[in-house]
C-alpha cells in the first residue's frame, strides 16, 4: 500500500492538528517527534519515520536519546536539520528531568545522588565530573560539571572543583561521574581523586557526602562502601 503524506490524511488523524484537539499526552511519541521533524521522505509520512525509528530503538526515548547525528542521517528523509532538531528535543527531556520541581531535593542517601543525576550522565559515551553543591541541611543549591573527557577518563582540577563549592556558597559537596563502560568498579584515579577531595573539602570546612560512579543502570557509591 503506498504511504500517505501528512498533508493527505484526515484533518483528525494529522499530529498537528491531534495536538490541538486533545493536547500533548493524547499524542503517541512517533506522532509527537513527527512534529519535530515535519516532513519524512517519498516512502513515508514522518510520523511512519518516526515510527520506524522508534521500533529500532526497541520502542525506548532513552534508546532514541543515545543516537547521534550519524545515526539519524542512516534513515531516508533524515537530515543533518532533523538530526539536530531530535538530539536537541532529547537533551531538553533530560534536562527537564533533572531540574525537577521548584521546591530543591534534599540528599538524603546515595540512591538520591544517583537518581539526580542518572538521566544526564547514563547515555554519554565521554565521561563527566560533576559536583553537586548542598547546604547544611543536604539541599541541592546548585551543580556544576567540572570537566569532560574521553571514553575511560577525564582529568579533575581539585582547585576547579574547589572554587565551585566556594563560590556556590556551598557547606557540603556530593561528587559524580560516569563511566561509559559500565562498569562500576573505582579506578585507581578515582580513589586518589576522592581522598584528594575529601583533603581539600576538609580543610575549608565543606563536608564530603559522597562520590557516586554511575554505571548505565547501576553505581557505585563510596560512602556505602566506607571508602570515605
Amino acid at each position: 500500500m503506498e504511504n500517505r503524506i501528512i498533508k493527505d490524511m484526515e484533518a483528525c488523524e494529522r499530529p498537528r492538528e491531534r495536538l490541538l484537539a486533545h493536547g500533548a499526552s493524547g499524542l503517541s511519541n512517533a506522532e509527537l517527534l513527527a512534529i519535530l521533524i515535519g516532513t519524512g521522505s517519498v516512502d513515508e509520512n514522518a510520523v511512519d519515520l518516526m515510527r520506524r525509528i522508534l521500533a529500532d530503538c526497541g520502542g525506548s526515548l532513552k534508546q532514541l536519546g543515545r543516537l547521534d547525528v550519524a545515526d539519524f542521517c542512516r534513515y531516508k528523509g533524515i537530515g543533518e536539520a532533523k538530526a539536530l532538531t531530535l538530539i536537541a528535543a532529547c537533551e531538553l527531556g533530560k534536562r527537564r528531568l533533572a531540574e525537577g520541581g521548584i521546591e530543591r531535593p534534599r540528599i538524603q542517601n546515595s540512591e538520591d545522588i544517583f537518581r539526580y543525576f542518572h538521566d544526564k550522565l547514563e547515555t554519554l559515551d565521554h565521561e563527566e565530573f560533576h559536583v553537586l553543591l548542598l547546604n547544611n541541611r543536604l539541599t541541592i543549591i546548585g551543580e556544576q560539571c567540572i570537566s569532560q573527557g574521553g571514553l575511560t577518563s577525564t582529568a579533575v582540577d581539585i582547585r576547579l572543583l574547589m572554587r565551585a563549592a566556594i563560590v556556590g556558597k556551598a557547606t557540603a559537596i556530593a561528587l559524580c561521574h560516569n563511566h561509559p563502560s559500565g562498569q562500576t568498579q573505582p579506578s585507581r584515579e578515582d580513589i586518589e581523586l576522592t581522598a584528594r577531595a575529601k583533603e581539600a573539602a576538609k580543610i575549608l570546612s565543606l563536608t564530603l557526602v559522597d562520590h557516586i560512579i554511575v554505571a548505565r543502570d547501576r553505581f557505585y557509591s563510596f560512602a556505602d562502601e566506607g571508602k570515605l
